[in-house]
Parts: C-alpha cells; structure tokens; sequence
C-alpha cells in the first residue's frame, strides 16, 4: 500500500457506530408522523441519506421542524467507537497526522466526537459551517488538504459511503471503503483500497 502524511477521516460509519443512534430515532419519527410502525431493516435504506434527504423521501409536513426533532432524538444516543478502533487509532496517531471531514455540525460533532475523546487526535476539522459546498463536491476534503498543508497525493480519505467516494475521486485525492460499518448498496468497486476490518486500517502505515 502507498504510503501517505495525513488520514482524513469521515465519522459515522467510519469511526463511530452510529446506526442504531440515527434509525431508532428515524422509527420514532416516522411512527409520530405516519403512525406507522417501520422494522430497523425498513428505515436502513436511509442510513446513507442527508438528513433531509430523508425527509424529502418521508414526505412529511414541515420537514425542517421534523428533522430538528429528529436530531433531538438522536442526541439522546450516545455514539461509541467501532470494536478495536481506539488501539488502531493511537498506533496509526504515532506515525501520520490525521483530520475530519463530514457534514455534521460543530454542535453534533462536539457531542458526538469531542465527548471521546476523539478530537484531541484531530489536527485539522472541517464540518458542514466551513464549507458553502458539501460531499460529493470536492470542496470540503480541498479545504482540509489545504489547511493541513499538504499534496492531494499525500493524503487519503476514509469513508463508508458513495458519496465519500465521489467527493474523493472529485478532489483527486485516494480513498479506502471502510467496510465495516457500511450500508451503502452503491458499488464501491473504484475505491483505491478496501477495508474489510478495522484493523485493515494498519494496513496504512
């Protein structure tokens, strides 16, 4: 494998089990909007979504009032870090920088990463305020590249979804499939590297 300077990282479905704190609280919405009672495996066809993407697909009235009630609910999970993620990271932080690009607020991500810990391990942050412009487009990984003061070929992006992959390949820069924590149905097949495992992460250094 290449050998890279910094990680950028996404957060849900990267770093952090996210899934059930986001689709328990969607059957909760949806149940209060519809009255219907949605199973886990029905509401999973949103993970990948933005959050009023799926709005949109609910058809609900008032979408925005909706989804802030939604993201209510959701701040009253705690996310956790994927199984054997917490070791992968401190041996990965001896030898490369790392950061964070993803579409959470600086509200969410303080309540969802800083929380952790996990900030304390990021040199460079850029959430959906720093940005006009949001994954797929490449802008927001550009803006990370550039205030870590590095070349695209120095770095490597880390994400679940088909729009991380997008925003990489539109960036220019490479990207690894975080498996793990994965539902997009999309193919993923034009990642650079795929990672089956959290430990496959090592497979950086």
């Amino acid at each position: 494998m290449k050998k890279y300077e910094a990680i950028i990282y996404d957060i849900d479905g990267t770093l952090l089990n996210t899934l059930n704190m986001n689709m328990y609280p969607l059957m909760k919405i949806i149940k209060e909007e519809t009255g219907e009672d949605w199973t886990f495996e029905q509401v999973l066809k949103f993970a990948a979504y933005p959050g009023m993407k799926v709005m949109e697909e609910l058809e609900v009235n008032n979408p925005e009032e909706v989804y802030a009630r939604w993201v209510k609910y959701v701040n009253e999970y705690q996310a956790s870090l994927y199984e054997g993620m917490d070791d992968v990271l401190k041996t990965l932080h001896e030898k490369l920088r790392f950061s964070v690009v993803s579409s959470k607020n600086k509200k969410q991500y303080d309540i969802d990463v800083v929380s952790l810990g996990l900030d304390d391990y990021m040199e460079v942050v850029v959430l959906e305020d720093d940005t006009s412009k949001h994954k797929p487009d490449p802008e927001p990984l550009l803006l990370c590249v550039e205030r870590l003061g590095l070349n695209k070929e120095d770095v490597i992006y880390i994400g679940d979804a088909y729009s991380d992959l997008l925003a990489s390949r539109n960036a220019g820069i490479d990207f690894a499939f975080a498996k793990w924590g994965s539902v997009e149905s999309k193919d993923m097949s034009d990642s650079n590297y795929i990672l089956e495992k959290v430990e496959d992460l090592l497979r950086l250094l």
